[in-house]
């Protein structure tokens, strides 16, 4: 079938490579220069299958009180006069209550496995190079209360088929000598060996190059401006210079700006943009040897930390802002602080470069994939902070969708 991508993300980007691999006509439809430039241009790098999990959790809501007022918080609200923002954030609440936790993270347990397992697969296959690390994940704890919740937490989730091994203090120098010179004892950790890493931006430039050589098309600097419909189907979709673009089928990957798009059309999707923030510190030589080998989640700051080749990822916080895009740069100088305490060995970087994106999140944090009405229309949206980490299980799944087959993974797919 004709298909029309609309959305070069990773997640849009995996989508068309594995549609074109079902045998589809893929065109990708994006409205800035190249792929990759928005949410997947500089997130924590984290491909965390065995840490895909819901933000919501009973635990979460007093420490979201103590955060309010706090500009450098992991979540910060912003109270607008918007009602998406409001309803989202009442439902969020009720993701918070017991039982719903566990459902999601058993939701999203299987589709986050599958998906490593394909971005393996797809890796072995095409020999695509993404500055990618296979050292697993190691999450450390610099307060006795956080490393007690890791490890329970640890024994909670093996149900889920997700392994998690609990480690020392000496455990997790071990496995990340740089933590050795951190300002904060290091009290322990937990640590996922399957779990992978890598430059989700290099990652999707790279797939889409391939792609074209495989005669994809791509329309970039095209902006959506709707979705046509007749009847009970899509007919088109229009561009923002008046062009219109017509297919069998049409996959929204746009991201926090998916529910845009649908509203039009009668469609309300839970999904709303959490701002995120990064910093990326360049590494010479000598600061090279000294930096992270691997890839870490500070428990404390709810900040992951990412070896990307001779750049440091740090990358964290949420920000509910609606669309706004711009640089908080109190939020970042929070992330720089915070890093230069764990590694005080890399005082001499002094140029950092800081960045914001939109994650497009749902309040369970489980994303919208699958076949909508009108029949021709299919999601695969609303990732939020594990749109790198699903991308490769997503796209499958949603390439079998359109096909009219059953996917491989058992997941609450759109019907």
């Amino acid at each position: 079938m004709k298909t029309l991508v609309l959305g070069a993300g990773v997640v849009g980007v995996t989508s068309a490579w594995y549609l074109a691999e079902a045998g589809h006509d893929v065109t990708v439809i994006e409205r800035r220069a190249e792929p990759a430039l928005e949410t997947s241009f500089a997130n924590g790098g984290q491909i965390a299958a065995g840490h895909a999990e819901p933000w919501a959790r009973p635990g979460v809501v007093p420490r979201i009180l103590g955060w309010l007022g706090r500009d450098d918080a992991p979540l910060l609200f912003r109270p607008r006069a918007d009602r998406a923002q409001w309803e989202w954030s009442l439902r969020f609440l009720r993701e918070c209550l017991p039982g719903r936790f566990e459902r999601g993270s058993r939701t999203l347990a299987g589709l986050a496995a599958y998906s490593r397992d394909c971005l393996v697969e797809l890796r072995r296959r095409t020999g695509i190079r993404y500055d990618e690390l296979s050292r697993g994940i190691l999450r450390f704890a610099t307060s006795a209360r956080d490393y007690a919740a890791l490890a329970r937490h640890a024994e909670a989730v093996r149900s889920f088929g997700i392994e998690r091994q609990v480690q020392s203090a000496a455990e997790c120098l071990a496995l990340e000598p740089a933590l050795q010179y951190s300002e904060e004892r290091i009290l322990g950790g937990v640590y996922s060996p399957h779990d992978e890493s890598g430059d989700a931006h290099r990652f999707t430039s790279e797939l889409a190059a391939l792609l074209k050589a495989r005669g994809v098309s791509f329309r970039f600097g095209a902006s959506v401006e709707a979705l046509e419909a007749a009847g009970e189907s899509v007919s088109g979709v229009r561009l923002h210079d008046g062009e219109r673009l017509s297919a069998d089928a049409y996959v929204v990957s746009l991201g926090s700006y998916s529910p845009l798009l649908l509203r039009p059309l009668g469609i309300r999707i839970p999904v709303y943009p959490l701002k995120g923030y990064s910093i990326t510190l360049p590494l010479g030589p000598a600061e090279a040897q000294d930096a992270p080998s691997m890839s870490l989640t500070d428990e404390a700051f709810k900040i992951v930390i990412t070896r990307l080749g001779s750049r440091l990822r740090a990358a964290g916080t949420a920000e509910l802002a609606g669309y706004d895009t711009s640089i908080n740069d109190l939020r970042c100088d929070a992330i720089l602080r915070r890093v230069r305490q764990l590694f005080p060995q890399l005082g001499a970087v002094t140029t950092v470069e800081n960045w914001a994106g939109l994650r497009p999140a749902t309040p369970d944090n489980v994303p919208l994939i699958g076949r909508m009405r009108p029949g021709n229309l299919f999601l695969n949206t609303g990732h939020g902070t594990l749109g790198w980490t699903l991308a490769c299980g997503s796209g499958k799944a949603i390439a079998d969708i359109v096909s009219g087959r059953r996917p491989e993974v058992a997941f609450r797919f759109l019907a």
